[in-house]
Parts: C-alpha cells; sequence; structure tokens
C-alpha cells in the first residue's frame, strides 16, 4: 500500500474508527434534559478567557455571537486577532513560557501532532466525561467524521472540537464564463488549461488564480493542490519523497503552464488578494476555502454576486482531489482549572449543534452535519452543497501530514515551491532541492525509530 491509498483508505474508514476511539455522542452519564450552560457556568461566573483567533471570517462570526455567551454564563471571553503567518509561533512561544496568555487554542490541522504530542492542549475527554460540564446533546458524531479526525484527533483522543471548517472550491463568475461561451465550469484541471483558460485571458482578465504567495499559502494551497490531482503526493509510505514522481511531476509542471492563464503577480496573491480577484472581477475564477463564500457573497465586498457561483475542485488524472485545512478550538494546559472549564464551556457551546446555524448566519463554516441536510439552508448557501460533497466523497484526510515536522517541510516548500514560479529554478532541480532537505528533517523516521504519521 502506498502512502496515496493509505489518504483514500483512511478517509473510507472514517466512520468506523471514531466510534472505536472512544468519542461518546454525548456526556453518557447524566440524564438528558437537566443539564443547562448557565447552572454548568456557575461556579466560573466572573472567570475571563482569552481566545486565539484569525483574521478570517469564521472568527468574526463568533465575535458576534460572544455577548450571548457572556450574558447567559458570566464568563467574560476576549481575543487576540492574529494573521495566520504568525500564528503558529506566537501560540507556540506561549506554550514553551507557560504563560497561559491564550486559555481557548487554535490549532491548524497540521499542528495538531505538535500540539497533542507536548502537552500542550488538553484531551478532551477530561471536560466531555464530566458531568457537570458536559452538555448532553454534545454530539460528537454529528461533526463530519473528516473533520473530527483531522483538526480534532490526535493518538485515539479529541483535543479539539472542528470550528473552522474549510474545503477547497471552485468560485466562479459565471457570467464571464456564459460571456466566454461556456454554460458550466470545467470539470478537470486539464479543461481549465486547455480551453478556459485561452477564451477568458483577455483585456486584461484572467481565467484563474491560484494563491501562491511564500509562505503556507504557496506551501499548502498551491503546490500540494496541483500534486493530489495528477496522482501524486509529498511521501511514500517509507516517509520517503514522492515528489520526483512522474505523478508529481505532472502535477507541478502543469501550474507552470497555466500560469500564462493567471494574474503575473500570482506568487504574490495571498488568500485577501485572491478573492478579491475574483470579487472584483479581474478572474473568472479561483480554488479558494470555503469559508470566503461570505466575502465573495456581500454585495459590500463584491461586485460578482449575481453571477457568483461555486463547484467543487475540478478533477485530474486520479480524480477529484480537494484541498482539505481548517482549525479546531483547544484548551490550553497550561491555564488554570478554571480556566480550562470555562474555556471548555465556551468552546464547547460555539461549535454546538444548537448554535450553528448562527454561527453560519454570521459569516462561520460549520463542521456540524445537521446544517447541510436543511433544505432551507442549503437552498441559502450555494456553497453547502459542493463543499458536503467535498467532505465527504473526496476529502483527503491527509492532504498536509499531521506530524509535528510539517511546519519545517512546509517553509522548504515556500522556498523552492515559488522559485519555481518565478523560473528561477526547474520543476526537476526544486524538487531535488526540497527532497534532499526533507531527507534531513524526516531521519528519524526514514531511522526505523516509529514516529506516528496520522
Amino acid at each position: 500500500m502506498n502512502y496515496h491509498r493509505i489518504g483514500k483508505l483512511l478517509l473510507s474508514l472514517l466512520l468506523i474508527i471514531v466510534p472505536l476511539i472512544g468519542i461518546p455522542t454525548a456526556a453518557p452519564t447524566h440524564a438528558q434534559g437537566k443539564w443547562s450552560l448557565a447552572e454548568a457556568a456557575a461556579p466560573y461566573k466572573g472567570t475571563e478567557i482569552k481566545a486565539f483567533f484569525l483574521e478570517r471570517p469564521g472568527y468574526v462570526a463568533a465575535e458576534k455571537m460572544i455577548p450571548e455567551f457572556e450574558k447567559e454564563t458570566g464568563i467574560k471571553v476576549t481575543w487576540d486577532t492574529t494573521p495566520y503567518e504568525n500564528s503558529l509561533e506566537k501560540q507556540t512561544l506561549d506554550y514553551t513560557g507557560g504563560t497561559a496568555q491564550y486559555d481557548v487554542s487554535l490549532v491548524d490541522v497540521v499542528w495538531i501532532g505538535n500540539f497533542a504530542a507536548n502537552g500542550w492542549i488538553v484531551p478532551m475527554e477530561k471536560f466531555y466525561n464530566d458531568p457537570k460540564l458536559a452538555d448532553p446533546n454534545l454530539n460528537l458524531k454529528g461533526f463530519f467524521p473528516i473533520l473530527l479526525e483531522s483538526f480534532g484527533t490526535w493518538d485515539g483522543k479529541v483535543y479539539g472540537l472542528p470550528f473552522d471548517n474549510y474545503s477547497g472550491l471552485l468560485y466562479y463568475n459565471k457570467c464571464m464564463l456564459k460571456d466566454a461561451g461556456f454554460d458550466q465550469p470545467p470539470q478537470t484541471w486539464q479543461e481549465l488549461l486547455d480551453k478556459y483558460g485561452p477564451a477568458l485571458t483577455k483585456n486584461g482578465k484572467y481565467a484563474f488564480a491560484l494563491q501562491s504567495k511564500r509562505g503556507e499559502t504557496q506551501s499548502a494551497d498551491s503546490f500540494m493542490r496541483v500534486i493530489w490531482p495528477f496522482g501524486g503526493s509529498l511521501l511514500k509510505d517509507d516517509f520517503t519523497s514522492n515528489l520526483s514522481s512522474k505523478e508529481s511531476l505532472a502535477g507541478l509542471k502543469f501550474r507552470q503552464d497555466l500560469m500564462k492563464y493567471m494574474p503575473p503577480d500570482i506568487v504574490s496573491f495571498d488568500h485577501d488578494e485572491t478573492v478579491q480577484a475574483l470579487a472584483q472581477g479581474q478572474v473568472a475564477m479561483i480554488t479558494e476555502w470555503s469559508a470566503f463564500y461570505a466575502t465573495l457573497a456581500d454585495k459590500t465586498k463584491s461586485k460578482i454576486t449575481d453571477c457568483l457561483a461555486v463547484g467543487v475542485e475540478p478533477a485530474g488524472p486520479a480524480g477529484r482531489k480537494p484541498a482539505l485545512g481548517g482549525f479546531s478550538l483547544a484548551v490550553n494546559a497550561s491555564s488554570s482549572p478554571e480556566k480550562q472549564a470555562a474555556a471548555w464551556l465556551f468552546i464547547q457551546w460555539v461549535t454546538s449543534e444548537a448554535k450553528a446555524k448562527d454561527y453560519i448566519a454570521n459569516g462561520g463554516v460549520s463542521g456540524r452535519i445537521a446544517p447541510y441536510k436543511d433544505a432551507d439552508l442549503v437552498k441559502t448557501y450555494p456553497y453547502f452543497a459542493p463543499l458536503a460533497e467535498s467532505w465527504e466523497k473526496y476529502g483527503n484526510a491527509i492532504f498536509r501530514p499531521r506530524f509535528p515536522e510539517w511546519p519545517a517541510i512546509s517553509d522548504v516548500i515556500a522556498q523552492y515551491g515559488t522559485e519555481m514560479m518565478l523560473g528561477s529554478v526547474s520543476v526537476e532541480d526544486g524538487v531535488k532541492k526540497i527532497e534532499d532537505q526533507m531527507s534531513t528533517i524526516l531521519k528519524d523516521y526514514t531511522s526505523g525509530k516509529k514516529p506516528k504519521l496520522q
């Protein structure tokens, strides 16, 4: 079995695995209906907790909801809003210094191994097995399995609840496509290159934008996005590189070919620039995270709201392999017991099924299954159907490996992936440089020490 097949197998087994790793549907130790948030929070009234947030729509949605939580519980919630690029370093310094500046931790899918293995965040069984703290309607099985497993679970234990939930989607300007003679978006990446690219790139406008700014955007949103659909992957099952395989190289070379239909400064495009390129009519299509639907559908921020449409990411020779990303909320192990309990109550509440509709209405993307089966919500939010399809059918649990070494690998990919796109190094030479440095980073994995890849 190779590394690529591991991801496919993991996804297909999630519905089997989750019930076997000790995750309860709800706190089973007390009767339904006798628990209330206000009573649970009473011992912690007046406690102040601080959350770590990003500059993205899902966090703004939570901020709008916080006054309701504070009124019901008497717990004060503040937050620190940080750019993603600084978020790992900032939290790591908090953990290693034991300062407990942030009681509510934010855990990227690729950080969970690092955070959990170092004991920086608390296994949530401490809280959901406590009848005084656990809402009987917690229902952890109500999250999409791939989200709870990927963002929240490490080594068989739940450490975080899915909060800011992403899959890559194809956003497109259906009016631009119609004017160019297309009645649907491209179904394959090759079709985007061969047909849509030439027809839509004219008069200072471009067919496509692939966010590719150096950093995690380059490594995860650009580089990895083109490897998987072409049948490639980052690693083989023995933890040696798979980037020099013909499939991985084909994806990276395809990206180089596609650049002629992207804005010339695409290597400086982060998420905001990419979303605004579509919103302002500069490009016809982007592959972006589900969380950005709120921005593109906002008439005060977007000129294309009447032309906006959403679909699943295109297929490659290996099928549809959309990007998977997202964050869970966790409890800082260095916080006091009182603040830990208060942080849990907030996390449990803001990610609950009961508050999912409010979170969505305020611009967040819920990880709960129930809203995506609500006919009224599906009609109101056109991204719901392709998003649920992506998570249920195509989600790749190892789109980025979840082990602690990913940030170091990401830095290497960001450097040489950018140089590839700029033409300062060939795809083959860039891959060779990545592989040389990656072999050093992963030496423990290839030396028989048997660390875990999850």
